[in-house]
């Protein structure tokens, strides 16, 4: 975190600020893309999330992603009207129990996910292993301001 050097903060100097303003790049760089397949930002990346494991639960949904299923849930529904999930309850007499699976539409994209991370990385300008090693210090970064928040709870 940088420090004031005097009373008035400084929005350039701040990691928070930084951090915003990448974040809304980044996405601006994949709504285009994301628009010619019918898919926010966030429902790529439960897509993604069901390209690595398909046929997860809502509660490890929202894990991976790092969202309460107050949020998956709109998601996973937008999907599943998009015809890209089916939603299937569990059949061991548990109903509360969802699980998540790619239909044949859903699991065909996956191709174009490649496509679409590959040009975003790629307009960064940065090396593959600078992606990596900006990947981790977030992932640090994150981790640091989760574990202080529950800290203080």
């Amino acid at each position: 975190m940088v420090l004031c050097m005097d009373a008035t903060p400084r929005l350039r100097e701040q990691a928070c600020f930084a951090l915003y303003t990448a974040s809304r790049a980044v996405i601006g760089l994949y709504r285009p893309l994301l628009d010619r397949l019918g898919l926010t930002y966030p429902q790529f990346l439960v897509l993604m999330a069901l390209w690595e494991s398909d046929g997860r639960t809502v509660t490890d949904l929202g894990d991976a992603l790092q969202l309460d299923s107050g949020t998956v849930s709109p998601l996973l529904k937008r999907l599943e009207a998009a015809g890209f999930v089916e939603r299937r309850r569990g059949s061991n007499g548990d109903e509360r129990r969802v699980t998540v699976h790619l239909t044949e539409s859903g699991a065909a994209l996956e191709s174009r996910g490649c496509e679409i991370t590959q040009v975003v990385g790629g307009a960064s300008g940065m090396s593959h292993d600078e992606l990596i090693a900006l990947r981790d210090k977030l992932n640090e970064f994150t981790q640091a301001i989760r574990t202080r928040e529950t800290a203080t709870e």
